[in-house]
């Protein structure tokens, strides 16, 4: 029966696919209105990510704002669906910043880890990218098998090695391969390279491992960061390599990095994927997600 329910969700995103630009972009908006009043998956997630990340805003406003992420995140699955059913080159318009950077690292022969973070945006970002310059990803399974088989196949169409999230030797070869390689390490959870560090001022578990892959391969490090535009564009800037990286100090490197994820998040802060518990599994601290009694 899942599966039966999947498929058809599928069929009407292939259907969707099919729209004009601009009314996609309409249905977003009101599909995430009214998924956020009536079916608040994850509305107390949103809600609580939004209070300790910008502790400065109103109750309403932080409101307004978990709204405008819920028609972000709707709008992220439409362009999902034109990313897998659309030819490539009819994806809306995109303007790169950045990108002569990014290819003069590269016709030096070096690899290049382009850091970033999960942003509603995250597909069409590496869709639009992959049309100026060739590009891996590194990707996670979701949980439902069908879709799971999907993304895997449509990533493989774009991208020159997907790799999954747990293949640190793949990563690795692909690196050492030369490849630029996509990345967004800043779901946290506890692994041997995971330290407690301030996302927002707030301590967090971070993935420290893009540190250890420079060490390992010598890659170059640029932080990459899509936005939308309130036109229907889109811009993706990529900024210059991190000079003095790694330095030595594995804290401080990835808090470089994770100040620069703070800097994009704040310049389309309805754009980050707050849905996320960013804030769990922190050890003899309190349970930010817990509910009032």
């Amino acid at each position: 029966m899942e599966g039966a329910f999947t498929r058809l969700g599928l069929l009407l995103l292939w259907m969707n696919s099919w729209l004009p630009w601009g009314m996609q972009r309409a249905a977003a908006s009101g599909l995430g209105w009214m998924i956020f009043h009536f079916v608040p998956v994850r509305r107390h997630v949103v809600l609580v990510n939004l209070r300790t990340c910008f502790p400065d805003l109103s109750e309403p406003e932080r409101r307004s704002l978990a709204i405008r992420h819920y028609q972000s995140l709707a709008l992220g699955v439409m362009e999902v669906a034109r990313c897998w059913w659309r030819p490539l080159p009819s994806l809306p318009n995109c303007r790169i910043e950045g990108l002569e950077a990014l290819e003069r690292v590269q016709r030096a022969g070096r690899p290049v880890i382009l850091v970033s973070g999960h942003f509603t945006t995250l597909e069409i970002a590496g869709c639009m990218l992959s049309q100026r310059t060739a590009l891996s990803c590194m990707y996670r399974d979701p949980n439902n098998p069908v879709i799971a088989d999907l993304l895997r196949k449509h990533r493989t169409i774009w991208a020159r090695r997907a790799i999954g999230m747990n293949d640190l030797a793949g990563l690795v070869r692909s690196l050492k391969a030369g490849d630029t390689v996509w990345y967004a390490p800043d779901q946290g959870k506890w692994t041997p390279q995971s330290l407690l560090l301030p996302f927002f001022g707030e301590p967090a578990i971070t993935n420290t491992s893009t540190v250890k892959l420079t060490e390992i391969t010598g890659a170059a490090v640029m932080q990459f960061y899509p936005k939308r535009l309130p036109d229907g564009t889109y811009l993706l800037k990529i900024l210059p390599p991190l000079d003095d990286f790694p330095s030595g100090d594995v804290a401080a490197d990835t808090l470089r990095i994770t100040r620069g994820l703070e800097q994009a998040v704040r310049e389309a802060p309805e754009q980050y994927l707050w849905v996320h518990r960013r804030f769990k599994y922190r050890q003899g601290m309190p349970d930010l997600y817990a509910r009032e009694p």
